[in-house]
């Protein structure tokens, strides 16, 4: 994959054209780190963008015991995006988990970039714009839905009808009204209180496999819909579940971003003590 695919991956620069990756290339610095080597820690100066061309890079929030690790990048994937913008400190720790070869985009690079191909960065805003409408509609949305409900409103006369008769197939009324039915009949016969299906009840058999042949699809489509049922239920529990990672993952990026905050106030207020 070349560094103009690389740059292309990333979501803030999918929007340029072939000339503005091209610009942005030549502007690429290398770095190298072996395994478990810091390449930067949560609170330093962020001021660089970094795109993993080789190798395996851990992002984790804390140290020691209360250490978290956030995830693992591989080949192609980036990091460090937000300081290309804001100059904040770092959020995170990013360290090598082995031998790996980045390619850096400084943020004064990106600023003379930008003051020199205005139309470039109009791309990057649309596209930091968009982005973060869909974030705000993600978040806005509810996302929690009663799916069963919605289903049953849908439901046509003859599906309700496949759920009742599939209901009531499967219940013990059915077995024991069946069971009098089956012995009543055969007493009948067997007592010769009537004698219209003798030993060995061929006229019961045939009632009974007719029921059996006409009740077996009527249940499979009642199936059929539960499967259909089970799918909405689980794609809803994933929406939640994706909402709910999002909103943690913003808060703990808020929390981060105010910790490193402080620490600066705070190695900024020692500093004038000191003096």
């Amino acid at each position: 994959m070349t560094r103009q695919e690389l740059l292309a991956n990333i979501p803030l620069f999918e929007s340029l054209t072939q000339d503005d990756l091209n610009g942005l290339t030549i502007r690429l610095e290398e770095a190298e780190y072996d395994p478990g080597d810091v390449i930067f820690r949560q609170g330093d100066e962020g001021s660089s963008l970094l795109v993993i061309e080789e190798g395996a890079v851990e992002i984790a929030y804390g140290e020691g015991v209360g250490k978290v690790v956030l995830t693992t990048l591989f080949n192609g994937q980036y990091f460090g995006e937000l300081s290309l913008f804001d100059g904040a400190p770092r959020s995170a720790t990013a360290t090598a988990v082995k031998h790996t070869h980045v390619i850096r985009l400084d943020r004064d690079d990106l600023v003379d970039f930008v003051h020199k191909n205005p139309a470039a960065a109009l791309r990057i805003i649309e596209e930091m714009g968009d982005r973060l409408r869909q974030t705000n509609e993600l978040m806005s949305r509810q996302v929690s839905r009663n799916v069963l409900q919605e289903q049953e409103e849908s439901l046509t006369y003859g599906q309700r009808i496949a759920d009742r008769v599939a209901a009531f197939g499967g219940s013990w009324p059915f077995i024991i009204l069946a069971s009098v039915f089956m012995t009543v009949w055969m007493a009948i016969n067997v007592a010769r209180m009537a004698n219209f299906d003798p030993y060995p009840f061929i006229l019961l058999n045939l009632a009974l496999s007719s029921v059996a042949a006409l009740q077996a699809p009527i249940i499979m489509m009642s199936q059929n819909r539960q499967s259909a049922k089970d799918k909405l239920l689980a794609e809803n529990d994933y929406q939640v579940n994706l909402k709910s990672e999002m909103e943690i993952a913003a808060l703990l990026r808020g929390q981060s971003e105010l910790l490193a905050r402080l620490a600066v106030v705070e190695r900024t207020l020692g500093r004038r003590g000191e003096t």
